[in-house]
């Protein structure tokens, strides 16, 4: 007796990574079912990162904390790392290479471009393996990422806020009295952290996709600082020199330089607005504009692929 063949089996409505069925679509959108992972839009993005305000700065309190735990002084450390910095600075750039010739308060003003960029340093590069660095983190749990991040450098603003203390008591043993200029710290210090925030977001995207970019940054940032008038002035260098226009412009417009300047103003006597740059607040205003917003939009536009692959 003949066997019958069965009819092949109807194909399914969508393959995987296919568009899925216009039938299937509409009961998922009607029961307010979502595709996983998808990227929420910028406003409710940003809604959800203020709903997770508590857990980024608790976030940032623990691993600031944690940093410290394994070392016998602890949280002490957080002080000592950039005045050992300073101190060296001091001993090659102030004194061998005589940087701080014509420098009048030359110890504060060397500590306090020390602490500020050591701030924009330290934001930069736990930035860059924000995503890379904690990829548990990231696949078990569903939050937005910039969270990360954000808590980074909220955890540095936070060292940088206890190294204060010590900077206070350094700038009056070298008799800087406190003054209404101190006020200008706290949007000084708020431009920065805008400012550090957008650009820790921008290297995080890329150190997500680029391991190796943890790697090359303390180069950069080494290079960067260099070029910041953090060990000598920078307006004194340029004296005589004749160089182009455009490399003053530069050198003066240098974000990291441009707040430097402004703690070194508000905190500083003998560092009057006669060493600013022209439109000084503008430039610390634009940077802190620029790179918080389209640092925050880059980030954005890569949510739905953190952790995956």
């Amino acid at each position: 007796m003949p066997q019958t063949l069965a009819p092949p089996a109807p194909a399914p409505a969508s393959a995987p990574g296919t568009t899925p069925d216009p039938e299937l679509r509409a009961l998922a959108e009607r029961h307010g079912l979502t595709m996983s992972g998808a990227r929420p839009s910028l406003p409710e993005y940003t809604r959800q990162l203020w709903q997770r305000r508590h857990f980024i700065t608790s976030f940032a309190t623990a691993r600031l904390t944690a940093m410290y735990t394994t070392a016998k002084l602890g949280q002490l450390w957080q002080v000592l790392t950039p005045l050992l910095n300073a101190a060296v600075y001091y001993l090659i750039f102030g004194v061998l290479l005589g940087t701080k010739n014509g420098v009048k308060d030359y110890i504060p003003f060397l500590v306090t471009g020390v602490f500020v960029f050591t701030f924009l340093q330290n934001s930069v590069m736990t930035g860059t393996r924000a995503i890379s660095g904690n990829l548990g983190l990231v696949r078990a749990l569903h939050f937005p990422r910039a969270c990360l991040p954000i808590s980074f450098c909220l955890a540095q603003l936070q060292q940088l806020l206890f190294s204060m203390s010590v900077l206070g008591v350094i700038l009056l043993c070298f008799g800087q009295l406190p003054t209404w200029s101190w006020l200008l710290v706290l949007p000084a210090l708020t431009l920065q952290f805008i400012f550090n925030t957008g650009l820790a977001m921008v290297m995080a995207r890329l150190g997500s996709k680029t391991p190796d970019l943890a790697q090359l940054m303390p180069f950069v940032m080494r290079t960067w600082m260099y070029a910041s008038g953090v060990m000598f002035s920078i307006s004194r260098i340029l004296q005589g020199k004749h160089l182009p226009k455009i490399v003053e412009v530069l050198l003066n417009g240098n974000p990291a330089a441009v707040y430097i300047d402004l703690m070194r103003f508000a905190l500083i006597d003998s560092f009057t607005h006669k060493q600013l740059p022209p439109h000084v607040w503008a430039f610390a205003a634009g940077w802190a504009l620029l790179a918080g917003v389209v640092g925050f939009v880059y980030f954005w536009k890569a949510e739905e692929r953190y952790g995956r692959g």
